[in-house]
């Protein structure tokens, strides 16, 4: 790898970890980003099995919930100091990292559903602390509406309408998502790029890097892309 510093993030880990140490880049990275839904309608204890998976090869993680999360997951992610939703944190190198997780209202009445108001206020929350970064990387477990990773049945929108308003307006520079499992690709909306990986289990991640033209992503296979 390149001397200049690198993220990988996946999520839609659904208590599979198996993938984990297929990772070529993982023990290398700067840090673990996990999009959301670790588990499946899990609570604290599934959550410890899983983050513990990834610990054992790369030790820095930042991760949020997803709607198949419980709450009490994130409070575990609030101890172990790994939380990321509703937070901005600053990764140096002038990179800005915010965090939002659970997401809309979905048919299966899953455990982290929120309005997509509620989403909103906690994006702006988010922001505040890394606003004036130059880089910023949004996670946002909800994909924005209205691109190809939001695409159930290769047709029907079903992102946030929240997440798609606050990346046209703010442009972070990378938005690493997930929650549509069918849904992964690379998308971009004016000047942030879009990825969604898809489910770890598939073996879909994103490599994203500090480069001398900013933040740019990767939308990468385990056993592709020459890994």
């Amino acid at each position: 790898m390149s001397t200049f510093p690198f993220w990988i993030g996946f999520g839609d880990i659904h208590e599979q970890t198996g993938n984990v140490r297929q990772i070529p880049e993982l023990a290398e990275a700067e840090a673990v980003l996990v999009s959301g839904d670790l588990t499946n309608r899990g609570r604290k204890n599934a959550a410890e099995r899983i983050l513990r998976d990834i610990q054992r090869v790369n030790p820095r993680i930042f991760a949020q919930i997803g709607n198949m999360d419980y709450p009490e997951v994130e409070d575990f992610l609030n101890l172990q100091g790994m939380n990321i939703h509703a937070r901005g944190l600053d990764l140096g190198n002038g990179v800005g990292l915010m965090g939002v997780g659970y997401s809309t209202p979905t048919p299966f009445g899953t455990p982290g559903e929120v309005s997509d108001d509620q989403l909103a206020i906690w994006l702006a929350q988010a922001l505040e602390p890394v606003k004036d970064l130059p880089h910023l990387l949004l996670v946002a477990h909800n994909p924005p509406f209205g691109t190809a990773a939001d695409k159930v049945g290769g047709k029907t929108s079903v992102g946030s309408r929240s997440v798609r308003a606050f990346i046209e307006e703010v442009q972070p520079e990378v938005c690493l998502t997930g929650h549509i499992h069918e849904a992964r690709a690379e998308d971009r909306i004016g000047k942030t790029q879009v990825i969604n990986p898809g489910p770890l289990a598939g073996g879909g991640y994103a490599l994203i890097q500090l480069t001398k033209s900013g933040l740019r992503g990767q939308l990468r296979m385990i056993g592709q892309d020459g890994t």
